[in-house]
């Protein structure tokens, strides 16, 4: 062999690892820069032709700002072509999830996060998108009108949701991934992350997003698929830069990958003799316990198998009295529940948020599980988990006697009659409903009811109520005056001229957080009440009034020195220039007031 191939072998060797060193120290522009080029080199010819195409439907999504029977503000407003775009501001005709920031999580209604959840899991919210043809994705543009950078994951799934035939095996892929950023600008944008490449074709998007960084609610306009019918060809230099891309999220995907071969990893018949136990049999039983307390579940899996002892330690039911599943969605499965089931008999929180769809997890999977680990639970999360029906409430109630705190939030596929076995859950203290299909004819009735039964109650969120009136209102606020928080957003038929605000303001000084969203009579008197009687009040939303002056509103932050969120968007009298002085007295007060250009 001529001695110039050695020479060559070692040249390209070296070439390769200064590659990869670049890569790593590389800026993050300069990485996004080098990716831009790649794609921009691997157009595909018009024998494949690049298909771009917007959305065309929205199949499924995990909150929204607007109302069910409305467009206004609503996750449906991302099918087709955009509506606002390229212009800047807060515009009806977009998408908007239902929080922002992190001012939800400091409220009296918050629930304290679940132990053992990874931190490369930041997903708040999530909408799917379906499109009209299968193509390999090349990119995806988010159209974004106001607060960008939410966006922190995008997927692509291989199921195709317009064929008859269901698929035998339905897979999700990270096309990109990125923890959550501050984004300074609320201008406009159209989002170009560089995403990897994927062998399967695709016409169902999913983004996930993390407001939790945003001074106010994101609006997103449109989504753009771009792709190629055939499959593109890897070119060596981009096969180089994807390794690199791949480095960056192999923590997220070997979470994700845990869950598939859950059966395998908790499974005794894996081990064979295995290593000796080292030290470890020296150490107490509950110190052992105590260490693995801060390992994630696919830690644990993969500590199961190092030896006996230790996979003993990994299977004791102690390890699982908080388990948060929802950080693997799109995996979990039957035989995943099947595997869990012998160490969740003591389990206290379980959160199965997301899970299950398409099929994943069947009702009689779900009634197995409970009926062996629900006799301990005390809070169930199981929002967006649309394989329940009425037979699973039926078991809930059944099984889960203990039960305090029960989601249900937009479990929008569960009949009407179904929510009747919840008052069998005596213990209850906790309930959510948002977009349910719960039938309440009379908001008033539920109001009174609440008001003589729940002396108590602690936070209400009564979140665009459509009939309830001032004498619901007067029964709920004579009966539960311990309420800390109160969400009467989007109420139109509760007006400020039959005192029902003013009374609000007398009989609950417990008040932390009051949002009257967009009730256009809220008048200076309701601010002066709330400035008199409601000294602890934290968060106050008056967006959409036209009866607030500058002066009520001063009065109102002297009195509450507690107050940290006040959102006057959209209120006539309210200019930039109040909201700037305001601003200037009161710097410790988030006053918001957004825009349309």
């Amino acid at each position: 062999m001529s001695p110039v191939f050695p020479m060559l072998t070692v040249l390209t060797m070296f070439y390769y690892m200064c590659l990869r060193r670049r890569a790593r120290t590389a800026t993050r522009g300069d990485m996004m820069n080098s990716h831009r080029t790649i794609v921009s080199n691997s157009r595909t010819s018009p024998l494949n032709a690049e298909v771009v195409q917007y959305a065309k439907e929205v199949v499924d999504f995990s909150s929204h700002y607007g109302s069910e029977n409305s467009m206004s503000y609503t996750m449906w407003n991302l099918a087709g072509v955009p509506n606002v775009f390229p212009s800047s501001g807060d515009f009806t005709q977009t998408a908007v999830f239902r929080t922002y920031g992190t001012w939800w999580d400091q409220c009296p209604s918050a629930s304290l996060p679940f132990r053992r959840t990874p931190s490369s899991f930041q997903s708040q919210d999530y909408v799917e998108l379906t499109f009209e043809q299968q193509v390999y994705p090349t990119a995806v543009h988010v159209l974004e009108t106001y607060h960008p950078g939410a966006v922190i994951r995008i997927l692509a799934c291989s199921a195709n949701p317009y064929s008859p035939n269901p698929p035998a095996e339905v897979r999700w892929e990270i096309l990109w991934s990125e923890r959550p950023t501050k984004v300074n600008a609320s201008q406009a944008r159209q989002f170009k992350p560089c995403i990897k490449q994927i062998n399967f074709p695709t016409n169902l998007i999913r983004l996930e997003v993390n407001s939790s960084l945003l001074d106010y609610y994101t609006e997103l306009d449109a989504v753009v698929l771009h792709g190629t019918k055939d499959k593109p060809l890897l070119s060596l230099k981009t096969a180089l830069v994807d390794m690199n891309d791949l480095e960056d999220d192999d923590y997220e995907e070997k979470d994700g990958c845990e869950m598939d071969a859950l059966n395998k990893k908790f499974s005794s018949a894996a081990l064979g003799d295995g290593p000796h136990n080292g030290y470890f049999d020296k150490l107490p039983y509950e110190l052992i316990q105590l260490i693995l307390n801060h390992l994630s579940l696919p830690d644990l899996c993969r500590l199961a198998q190092t030896c006996r002892l230790l996979h003993q330690h990994c299977c004791d039911p102690l390890q699982y009295i908080h388990l948060n599943l929802q950080p693997y969605w799109a995996r979990l499965d039957d035989t995943s529940l099947e595997f869990l089931q012998a160490r969740c008999v003591l389990v206290q929180w379980l959160n199965l948020s997301w899970t299950g769809n398409r099929g994943f997890i069947s009702v009689s999977g779900f009634s197995r599980f409970l009926k062996v680990c629900g006799s301990e639970l005390v809070r169930l999360e199981l929002s967006c988990s649309h394989f329940l029906n009425d037979t699973c409430l039926e078991v809930i109630s059944e099984m889960c006697p203990n039960l305090q705190d029960l989601n249900l939030s937009s479990c929008d596929k569960l009949p009407p009659q179904a929510f009747g076995h919840i008052a069998k859950l005596c213990s209850l203290k906790r309930l959510v409903l948002y977009r349910t299909k719960v039938e309440i004819e009379d908001y008033d009735v539920i109001a009174s009811m609440i008001g003589a039964k729940c002396k108590n109650l602690r936070t209400l969120d009564l979140w665009r109520c459509k009939n309830i009136t001032e004498n619901g209102i007067a029964e709920l606020a004579s009966g539960c005056v311990l309420l800390e928080e109160l969400d009467l957003g989007w109420c139109p038929t509760l007006q400020s001229s039959t005192g029902c605000f003013a009374r609000l303001a007398r009989q609950l000084p417990n008040l932390q957080k009051l949002f009257l969203t967009a009730n256009r009579s809220v008048c200076d008197t309701d601010i002066e009440e709330l400035a008199s009687n409601c000294i602890r009040l934290q968060q106050l939303d008056i967006l959409g009034t036209r009866m607030v002056s500058p002066a009520s509103l001063r009065k109102l932050l002297e009195s509450c020195k507690d107050l940290s969120l006040l959102d006057v968007s959209f209120c006539s009298q309210i200019d930039n220039k109040a909201v700037l002085e305001l601003n200037a007295s009161f710097p410790k007060v988030f006053i918001k007031k957004s825009f349309t250009q």
